[in-house]
């Protein structure tokens, strides 16, 4: 079929996402023109054509910082224990809620489970200060039961744990409507066929569900590896004072505290442009390796 036979053919569906085209293109892959500043000294009252030209300059300040590398630290740290503690919670609770018969229950655990999505990042650690931190209920029911009170709000040494926790129970629930989704395009002739011979609810969940779900599983873990180095924003700034910065400094703070707030503009997109590059890496990398295992990823082979 000729390029002209499908633009014929599909031209309602081009007209319908246009409109979202334009936007990615104007919000989006416009301004990351803008880049053209890591390689600048740059100021804002010159402008782009009028900064000097540096070159990788602000790279090299930037690798010979102790400070970013903290930051690259604490950023892959927390994304490799959000991969092992949240990643696997939403196929979880996909598959326990799948095996609810009630219609109306899984509907009610679903709307529970999904509301904390809608919720702020300053609801969500407001939440958790009133439940662990130091006049939190968890402290108050220590003391009033003669024991000493613990602040788990102000701990550098399990921050990790807690930006985990506050992330799986505010975005699992969105994570599991996606693998939902996926269960329901499994026929249902699958399992009727294997129970028929035999197997038991464990055999039909690692032969059939399991290898259903495969290839949402490898292609959501591919954009999580391609946002390695995005652990968020609006979580960790909120309660970066509690726990000081040795503990909270990621990626996204860092270029904000030494780029934006100083007015360092250049260095600022060249930590973020760093962030970008490796994140790019991830995704090719991955890829690659989900073809090797003969999945399609996130785009298919030429």
């Amino acid at each position: 079929m000729t390029f002209r036979h499908r633009l014929r053919r599909d031209w309602p569906l081009l007209v319908m996402v246009l409109p979202v085209v334009v936007l990615l293109g104007v919000f989006h892959y416009f301004p990351t023109l803008g880049n053209v500043i890591a390689f600048q000294d740059y100021s804002p009252y010159a402008g782009i054509r009028g900064s000097e030209f540096i070159g990788f300059g602000n790279f090299q300040r930037m690798f010979a910082e102790p400070a970013f590398w903290k930051a690259v630290a604490n950023t892959v740290s927390i994304t490799a224990v959000q991969l092992a503690f949240f990643f696997p919670i939403p196929i979880a609770l996909a598959l326990l809620l799948n095996s609810v018969l009630s219609s109306k229950l899984r509907n009610l655990i679903q709307g529970v489970v999904y509301l904390p999505h809608f919720f702020s990042w300053v609801l969500v650690v407001s939440l958790f200060q009133q439940m662990i931190g130091g006049a939190g209920l968890l402290a108050q029911t220590l003391r009033d039961h003669g024991h000493q009170a613990i602040d788990l709000m102000t701990k550098p040494d399990t921050f990790i744990l807690l930006v985990t926790a506050q992330a799986v129970w505010k975005d699992a629930g969105w994570g599991m409507i996606v693998f939902l989704a996926a269960l329901s395009t499994i026929s249902p002739e699958l399992y009727e066929s294997a129970a028929a011979d035999g197997a038991n609810r464990w055999r039909r969940l690692w032969h059939i569900t399991l290898p259903g779900l495969r290839p949402v599983i490898v292609l959501l873990l591919i954009l999580r590896l391609g946002d390695a180095l995005t652990v968020g924003f609006e979580q960790f700034i909120l309660q970066r004072s509690a726990v000081g910065g040795g503990a909270a400094e990621v990626l996204d703070t860092y270029v904000y505290y030494q780029g934006l707030l100083v007015g360092d503009f250049g260095y600022g997109a060249a930590a973020g442009l760093f962030k970008g590059v490796v994140g790019l890496v991830l995704v090719l990398v991955a890829n690659r390796f989900a073809h090797m295992v003969g999945e399609q990823g996130v785009y298919s082979k030429s």
